[in-house]
């Protein structure tokens, strides 16, 4: 049996290889998970993706699961607790980032229905399929997630950089960023 063909940035971390299989690139529709890795990729700023897989479990947790709806709520008090949890990243900034864009979820939802019909309007409600053969190639940012960027910081959003945005999209399937080679490529491209 043939060893399966994998995006190099996968590695050999079996948590790394688990994400990049079934999740990465995968089109995620449902607004806890679509949150959930809003709040995620704004932790990993300035960190390896790897320290924020390995405290995932503890920031679902620490973050009520992820509900907009509750994390919106978040007083000074349980950001204090938040800030003293070593199982998440303790950053000031990124925490109250995750309150603030909490509440603008809300407000999106409010608008739109779901933050998934606003969010998946920019790619006209189907993932833009790359072409890419080496991971040289993937952009950090294109132009519409600078475009994204700066909506989401019109309402309100932290931690919402073009790059960060990119692999927002990235990671919940918006971009098919596989390389040509990789096997969930063909399985994400279907």
């Amino acid at each position: 049996m043939c060893e399966k063909i994998r995006c190099a940035w996968a590695g050999d971390s079996p948590i790394y290889i688990a994400y990049h299989d079934k999740e990465w690139g995968r089109p995620v529709h449902d607004d806890i998970r679509l949150f959930e890795m809003l709040v995620l990729e704004g932790m990993q700023a300035g960190l390896n993706w790897l320290t924020v897989l390995k405290k995932r479990e503890n920031f679902r947790e620490a973050f009520d699961g992820f509900d907009p709806a509750k994390v919106a709520l978040y007083d000074e008090t349980k950001i204090q607790e938040l800030l003293a949890n070593e199982g998440i990243i303790r950053n000031r900034l990124k925490v109250n980032a995750a309150v603030t864009n909490a509440k603008a979820f809300l407000e999106v939802q409010e608008k739109y229905g779901s933050f998934d019909q606003y969010i998946w309007a920019y790619v006209k409600h189907t993932p833009i399929k790359n072409h890419w053969e080496r991971m040289e190639e993937i952009p950090a940012k294109t132009p519409l997630s600078d475009r994204i960027s700066k909506d989401l910081k019109k309402m309100g959003f932290k931690f919402v950089g073009s790059t960060i945005v990119y692999a927002f999209m990235q990671a919940t399937g918006m971009v098919n960023d596989h390389v040509t080679d990789c096997f969930v490529y063909q399985e994400c491209k279907a």
